[in-house]
C-alpha cells in the first residue's frame, strides 16, 4: 500500500520514513505561570507531529519540479486536515501538512532527486 495524504500519493516517487514526534504532557514552569519558581503545570498533550523525510525521483528536472509543485499544492491557508497513511498503513487522523524543505541539493545523475523533509502536525 502507497502512503498518502487526502489520498494523494506525495512522497511514492522514491524511498521515504515516517517517524513519530515526541509524545506526552506540556509542562510550563510554574516561574512563568506564577512567579513562583518551583514546579510545572501541565498544559495538556503536545500536539503530534509526523515527519516524513524521503527523496523525490524523476526522469527529468521538469519531472521533478511537478512532482515539488504537487507536494507544495498541499501547503494551504488555511490549514486543509486530512488523513496522513505510512507505508504500512498505520493511519494518522486530523493531520495538517505544515512544513516542506529541500534537505539538500538537487541531485542531477541518470535520474534526478530531491531530498526532502515533510512535517505534519495534528493540531
Amino acid at each position: 500500500m502507497p502512503s498518502s495524504f487526502r489520498s494523494l500519493n506525495l512522497f511514492g516517487s522514491g524511498p521515504h520514513r515516517f517517524t513519530v514526534g515526541r509524545r506526552g504532557q506540556l509542562l510550563v514552569p510554574d516561574l512563568f505561570l506564577s512567579g513562583s519558581g518551583s514546579g510545572s503545570t501541565p498544559q495538556g498533550l503536545i500536539e503530534l507531529d509526523v515527519l516524513v523525510t524521503g527523496r523525490l525521483v524523476a526522469s527529468s528536472e521538469a519531472a521533478l519540479r511537478t512532482l515539488e509543485s504537487a507536494i507544495a499544492a498541499q501547503l494551504t491557508d488555511p490549514l486543509q486536515v486530512g488523513t496522513l497513511i505510512d507505508l504500512h498503513a498505520r493511519s494518522f487522523a486530523n493531520m495538517s501538512f505544515i512544513i516542506f524543505e529541500q534537505a539538500a541539493p538537487t541531485e542531477r545523475n541518470r535520474q534526478f532527486s530531491l531530498p526532502y523533509l515533510a512535517r505534519f502536525r495534528a493540531l
